[in-house]
């Protein structure tokens, strides 16, 4: 196997028990999303608190504009995922085949692929922001108004070190070292806990919060993009990541593999984020598409404010099923590689149960204490109301979405880029977003029967439908290649690579 590769990590790929291996590689990367999760919902928190200090509508439109602005943010995951996930792919399956050059080249044209589109992208939003933040916000000018201000911090101008140090968490999980890829997403957590109240209480007035807390993520950021390039420079001569820009990143297909396998992981992301977009604004103007008055405004401000934090509140369960499925990616993609199926088999079916767990777990917690929970972040009555039904709604479908998440995260550990590619898009667009429209419209027809939460029940029914048949292909899969094993002659020798 891999001559150059720390004994201690070639134990773990191919000898530790399952559970022990997937635990060692998952935890750090839950705990990294889980901070991921964080960092959006210690800004929330910090506005809500300041919101208390000033007039009750104007903190429903405050924490209204934060909250929905997420999924502009979050697309620069998506960006990430295309090059990150793409590319440890391929780095763990070349790593398990002993092609160290592979794997480098692959790291190289995954940074310098992330740093140019995700310029390209804050540079977009740039142009678009103003009519971006009013489509979101349902045609609410304040809530458009603080929109606009936290997407221009936190995408226009920290855009590039928010999506550089999710990339990298990617590929220093790829060789296997999963505390160093957590170490920098919680040093900026934790930065961004200590800053978020210094920034919004102290340097800005609270009118400015928006401003505030999209600064202080910003900062953060930026101090874990430098713990990455430092860890990079001490660690040069242990990892198979480099920076530099070669040629060679451009050979051997590595492009079109990284590609192959990343699209499935960006377009899963982005479809998500554009349904969270697409939901923000029917929620936001299905209350006011027959009655454009203050009381409806009013109402529109709640419920945004409410799906906002029921989204962040969710995405806790989210969160752990992503870090559990991108834990043991590498995991995967090694023991398929060195012929190892049946390890490779045991390894998605325990990781998916222990997913399927937890994401349980979170729902029957939502469904007891939504209203306190989201007592946390809003504290205008109508705005619990909402948060409180559109939790209950949301957590529905976490366990089934952690079923189709590992079925779709294992395909991408495989290659099967075009199997990982449409449950990706059939989770997140081609199912929720036509159903969220028809339930838009029947509310909007039927105002005295249905509500915005109507809009809602287009995500645990897409979930569901998606959930049977990610488990449908992934058996047929298994069936078909969960015992076979490569031939001895695709496994390449370090030792050829290197002369």
């Amino acid at each position: 196997m891999l001559n150059n590769m720390d004994e201690k990590k070639r134990l773990l790929f191919e000898k530790t028990p399952v559970t022990n291996a997937i635990f060692s590689l998952a935890i750090p990367s839950i705990i990294s999303q889980l901070i991921l999760v964080i960092y959006n919902m210690v800004d929330t928190f910090f506005i809500g608190q300041a919101s208390k200090m000033i007039d009750e509508s104007l903190a429903s439109e405050l924490i209204a504009g934060v909250t929905i602005s997420m999924p502009i943010y979050m697309i620069l995951t998506a960006i990430s995922n295309l090059f990150g996930i793409g590319a440890a792919s391929v780095i763990s399956r070349s790593l398990g085949k002993g092609n160290l050059w592979r794997a480098k080249n692959s790291s190289r044209f995954a940074f310098w692929g992330c740093l140019f589109t995700t310029l390209a992208y804050s540079l977009l939003i740039l142009l678009i922001n103003k009519p971006i933040a009013y489509f979101i916000s349902g045609g609410a000018p304040l809530t458009a108004k603080f929109a606009e201000e936290y997407i221009l911090f936190c995408v226009c101008i920290f855009g590039i070190p928010t999506a550089i140090n999710t990339l990298f968490s990617h590929l220093i999980r790829s060789q296997g070292k999963s505390i160093h890829a957590s170490i920098g997403i919680a040093l900026g957590g934790i930065l961004n806990c200590i800053l978020d109240p210094i920034f919004i209480f102290v340097i800005f007035d609270i009118e400015d919060a928006a401003i505030a807390a999209a600064l202080a993520t910003g900062v953060a950021n930026v101090v874990a993009l430098i713990y990455y390039l430092v860890l990079f420079f001490l660690k040069r001569k242990t990892l198979v990541i480099s920076l530099k820009f070669s040629s060679k990143a451009l050979s051997e297909n590595i492009p079109k593999e990284v590609l192959r396998i990343g699209t499935p992981a960006c377009l899963m992301t982005l479809c998500e984020n554009i349904s969270y977009i697409i939901l923000d604004n029917l929620v936001g103007t299905v209350l006011t598409l027959n009655a454009l008055t203050e009381e409806t405004l009013s109402l529109s401000a709640s419920a945004l404010a409410g799906v906002g934090v029921a989204k962040k509140i969710n995405m806790v369960a989210h969160s752990i099923v992503r870090g559990m499925s991108q834990g043991v990616l590498p995991l995967i993609g090694y023991n398929k590689s060195s012929g190892n199926r049946k390890r490779m088999t045991k390894i998605v079916y325990v990781s998916g149960l222990i997913s399927f767990s937890i994401a349980l777990l979170c729902t029957l917690l939502s469904f007891t204490f939504a209203r306190q929970f989201s007592n946390i972040f809003v504290h205008e009555e109508q705005s619990i109301l909402y948060a409180s039904l559109f939790l209950k709604i949301l957590s529905i479908g976490a366990p089934l979405s952690a079923l189709a998440y590992t079925v779709i995260s294992f395909f991408q550990a495989v290659g099967k880029a075009w199997r990982s590619l449409i449950l990706a898009l059939l989770r997140k667009g081609i199912l929720d977003i036509p159903l969220m429209y028809i339930f838009h419209f029947i509310a909007s027809q039927n105002e005295n029967s249905f509500g915005p939460d109507l809009i809602l029940w287009a995500t645990p029914i897409s979930d569901f439908v998606c959930a049977i048949i990610s488990l449908t292909l992934l058996f047929v899969y298994i069936k078909w290649h969960g015992q076979d094993k490569i031939k001895d002659n695709e496994i390449i020798d370090n030792n050829q690579l290197l002369q």
